[in-house]
């Protein structure tokens, strides 16, 4: 008799940091994720991309978001040039319309959920999507049989929206892109219930289809009666990607409580608890440098008057209540699986898209003009507000590298504090976690592994080359079953490499060797970007801060061959010299507007989808007009 194929269960969060749950450091209260921890392994060198849409697009393909159509966030690629809200100087031009740079899965990747649903999965999505706008880039259109999706990257947590006044047509970036437009089953949703709040009713919708996927189950073993196999029912793929703890922060009252006045002491006393937390855990070394906090865009905490000290403190206190709603609802779906017998052979993870996001709108020249004055004209962020539906709040780069420690950075960054991420993993039946330390493993890995381990698991081959009449890429990431069956000692070769970029952050990785090259910004070169190739030894400074090009010329010049290489196997298009041939923008790809295929936030959008759809205009590498017809990419011939 085969044995029982296993159901996957991923729970996504969305800029959560290392630290932040309990398991991981963190005073946050999390009793279900660290119930996970329990039962299985905490990684700590995992890792994702520095942004979400292009590290979701890597769990749910198994390769690199440049090859997958997510090289970029596609609000990046459109945004005007100097008005990155990240503050890259950078212009987007070069990469728009670019292969693996369409803001969408493209044609060249299979997904997860098809090749799962081909194989007889049950495939299920609720939560955010941020892969595709339009329906035919939906969650049902790539392999989700049923789903509940944001479209965009960011929204509203309660479902709100202000009613602009007459004569203003669409508010400004970056309030415009977070409207909450959704999808179910491919249809776009009219309108939300009047009591949503993400975390919670995407939980509830999960909950719903796991539940109709049970009673479908009991009827089918009704029906075939006492020789119904247990090995022939429907497993699942369940995959939960929250919009939380993304901005705005906004969490349900009921939370708010537990953490009121638990950082009064700000950011800085925050991370010398959370390190010294995470040296007691064993999740890092004893003797760790972290990396000093770089953030002189806002005020050290001594500088910031009593009003602002206690605003602050309280944005972080709606994000630990985030958080806590984010454990709730697993343990909702969790508590569900063991309750029907099903825990036992799921194979659960819970993890974070990219590290903890420490934007500061505020000190972002572009957004001190217009979108300041709309938050101001229509949101309430008093004190006594915080938190609530109509406030719109971040926690700003102190927090951040409160929760990234001893890591540089955070999001956006591809130091380690944008791309090391938690990894809570608890294996089904027929899979023992190997031997470790606590329940910690220090095994590398990264997001695009989860694809190919699922496959294995479940007793499925790739299609690669041809899927359904295209031609579509093989898996770069490493099925983790030899591993988890003690046949490999890792994951990946010992001297694996390993690339990331991210709007001309680019970092390249082998073994223990890390080379990092970050642009300077508007401000010019600082700790968060020195105009050159940076090389350290994560395994003596994991912190990244002792800069030892110099020292290992050899080493660097390797590195950065390995990087030439990636760039040629994956399709970075190198937004400066520095990362490669660099190839300027042609006349068709410098206007800002028209790269996103539906421009959802203009007034009558949502009520009339198909008027506001657009058809970006399509390259090749060299910059020539393409088009995608019949399965393949063809040349488009001038007049």
């Amino acid at each position: 008799m085969p044995p029982k194929r296993p159901n996957f269960l991923i729970f996504l969060a969305d800029d959560l940091g290392f630290s932040d749950i309990g398991c991981y450091g963190g005073e946050i209260h999390t009793p279900n994720i660290d119930k996970l921890a329990q039962q299985g392994l905490r990684f700590t060198d995992f890792h994702a991309t520095a942004l979400c849409s292009p590290s979701r697009s890597m769990i749910l393909t198994g390769t690199d978001n440049h090859i997958a159509g997510l090289g970029s966030l596609i609000e990046w690629i459109s945004a005007p040039s100097g008005e990155n809200p990240k503050g890259l100087k950078e212009s987007p031009a070069p990469a728009r319309g670019k292969p693996g740079y369409e803001g969408y899965l493209n044609e060249r990747v299979v997904t997860l959920p098809e090749i799962l649903r081909d194989a007889g999965y049950l495939t299920l999505c609720s939560g955010k999507w941020h892969l595709g706008l339009r329906k035919d880039k939906s969650p049902l259109a790539r392999g989700f049989e049923r789903s509940f999706a944001l479209l965009p990257g960011a929204s509203n947590h309660f479902g709100w929206e202000p009613q602009l006044e007459e004569g203003t047509d669409e508010a400004p970036r970056p309030f415009s892109l977070t409207y909450p437009l959704h999808v179910q089953d491919g249809e776009y949703v009219a309108k939300l219930p009047e009591d949503w709040y993400s975390s919670d009713s995407y939980g509830d919708i999960l909950l719903g289809y796991l539940r109709d996927w049970k009673e479908e189950t009991a009827k089918e073993k009704e029906i075939e009666g006492e020789n119904a196999a247990e090995e022939g029912n429907r497993p699942f793929f369940a995959y939960f990607p929250f919009t939380a703890p993304h901005w705005p922060l906004q969490a349900p009252q009921k939370y708010l409580e537990r953490y009121r006045g638990v950082y009064d002491d700000g950011p800085d006393a925050l991370r010398s608890k959370r390190l010294g937390r995470l040296k007691e855990l064993g999740l890092v070394e004893e003797e760790v440098e972290p990396h000093p906090v770089v953030a002189g865009e806002v005020p050290e905490w001594s500088e910031l008057s009593p009003e602002h000290r206690a605003k602050s403190a309280k944005a972080m206190e709606v994000y630990a209540s985030m958080v806590e709603c984010i454990d709730a609802n697993v343990g909702k779906i969790v508590d569900y699986l063991e309750e029907i017998g099903e825990l036992q052979n799921t194979f659960v993870m819970f993890l974070s898209d990219n590290g903890a996001e420490g934007g500061a709108h505020e000190a972002q020249p572009a957004f001190l003009g217009g979108p300041m004055a709309h938050l101001q004209k229509y949101y309430d962020n008093s004190l006594e507000n915080l938190g609530n539906y109509n406030s719109f709040i971040w926690y700003g780069p102190r927090w951040a590298q409160a929760a990234t420690a001893p890591s540089r950075l955070y999001k956006s960054f591809v130091t380690e504090g944008g791309i090391r991420v938690p990894l809570v993993a608890k294996f089904p039946s027929g899979y023992q976690a190997p031997s470790s330390s606590n329940g910690i493993t220090n095994i590398f890995s990264t997001i695009m592994d989860i694809a190919p381990t699922f496959l294995e698991m479940a007793g499925v081959k790739h299609p690669a080359p041809m899927y359904r009449g295209r031609e579509v890429v093989e898996m770069r990431g490493k099925s983790m079953v030899s591993w988890l069956q003690g046949r490999s000692d890792s994951i990946h070769k010992v001297d694996f490499v390993e690339g990331w970029e991210m709007g001309g952050r680019a970092a390249v990785r082998k073994g223990k060797w890390k080379s990092v090259y970050l642009p300077s910004g508007r401000e010019g070169p600082s700790a968060k970007g020195r105009d050159k190739w940076e090389l350290f030894d994560l395994e003596k400074d994991p912190g990244e801060i002792n800069d030892i090009a110099e020292q290992f010329p050899e080493v660097l010049r390797e590195l950065l061959k390995l990087w030439d290489q990636y760039v040629i196997e994956t399709g970075v298009v190198p937004l400066n010299p520095a990362l490669g041939e660099y190839i300027s923008a042609t006349e068709d790809q410098m206007p800002d507007d028209g790269w996103m295929e539906y421009e959802y936030w203009k007034k009558g959008a949502r009520e009339n989808p198909e008027k506001f759809f657009v058809t970006p205009k399509r390259f090749d590498r060299t910059g020539n007009r393409v088009e995608y017809a019949d399965g393949a990419m063809r040349k488009v011939h001038a007049e």
